[in-house]
């Protein structure tokens, strides 16, 4: 757990975190593969599927007991999300806006009409939070989408690009001119160049579970 990146932002960064969990499966024999390529892409049916087998999967074989995250993780996890924040600031309105249990005479009266009108100006407020988180999220999510689109259109592309080079590269090899592939060679480097950081998936785990 403490090699999981849990605040990823790349996918070569969430490639890495399956690799680490399906090393996990083949050195325990859970004969489950990781659809990868599919729950990389963040897309909602996908993810929520593979965590319904996960939850199945820990409570058939769980022996029970206290599970210390914190420890397993050695100190390390994601960073509270803005909805978190959110219902934090739900909880302290809600708390503040609580009226005391003591009820005594005028002066308690007072107290609770103060409070309820607290708590009605707390709610408005939260309200007006969540409706504006709701419309950040609608909008980051149409900009996801459009990134999506034009990456997939992209990868199309250097994925033709890739197969043009390699039929070449063969059909020269063939022909005994493969010292004739310089240009190609030069091409096919630039397409599997990676940044820094970027490991490359070794090739026995090139199938359909990578």
């Amino acid at each position: 757990m403490a090699k999981v990146k849990f605040n990823t932002k790349h996918e070569y960064e969430y490639v890495a975190n399956f690799k680490i969990l399906q090393t996990a499966f083949d050195k325990h024999k859970i004969d489950k593969a990781i659809p990868v390529e599919r729950l990389i892409k963040c897309k909602f049916q996908d993810n929520l599927e593979f965590l319904q087998w996960m939850k199945r999967f820990w409570e058939q074989y769980f022996p029970g007991g206290e599970y210390d995250a914190n420890g397993r993780r050695k100190g390390q996890g994601p960073e509270p999300s803005r909805s978190s924040k959110v219902a934090g600031m739900r909880k302290v309105g809600a708390t503040a806006a609580r009226p005391s249990s003591r009820t005594n005479t005028g002066a308690g009266s007072g107290r609770l009409s103060a409070n309820s009108g607290s708590s009605a100006a707390a709610d408005s407020q939260n309200a007006g939070v969540i409706i504006g988180l709701n419309k950040q999220i609608t909008e980051l999510q149409v900009t996801v989408d459009g990134l999506e689109k034009e990456r997939d259109f992209y990868f199309g592309k250097l994925r033709d690009i890739e197969i043009i080079v390699q039929q070449q590269m063969d059909a020269l090899e063939a022909e005994g001119r493969a010292e004739e592939s310089g240009v190609l060679k030069e091409v096919q480097n630039i397409l599997y160049s990676t940044e820094d950081g970027f490991e490359v998936p070794a090739e026995e785990a090139q199938d359909d579970t990578f």
